[in-house]
C-alpha cells in the first residue's frame, strides 16, 4: 500500500510542478486549485520530513527496538 501512496504522491507532485513551471514560462497566473494543491504538497512534505527526522533522532537516542521474541509473554 505504501508503494501506491508513493506513486500517487510522485505523480501529483510532478503534475503540480509541470503546471506551475508552464504557467511561469507563459507568464500566467496559476489556477487557485493548482496553487492550493501546491501549498498542500509543500505542507505535507515538510510535515513528513519533520516526522521522519524526529523518528530517526528517537531511534538514535533510544536504541534499536527489541524483538517480540525477547518478551515471551507479549501478545
Amino acid at each position: 500500500m505504501l508503494e501506491v501512496a508513493a506513486l500517487f504522491y510522485g505523480v501529483l507532485a510532478s503534475f503540480i510542478m509541470a503546471s506551475t513551471s508552464r504557467n511561469r514560462r507563459e507568464a500566467r497566473r496559476n489556477p487557485p486549485i493548482v496553487q492550493l494543491f501546491g501549498w498542500a504538497m509543500l505542507a505535507f512534505s515538510a510535515a513528513m520530513g519533520a516526522m521522519l527526522l524526529g523518528d530517526a533522532a528517537w531511534q538514535l537516542l533510544a536504541g534499536p527496538v527489541p524483538d517480540r521474541t525477547e518478551f515471551p509473554y507479549a501478545s
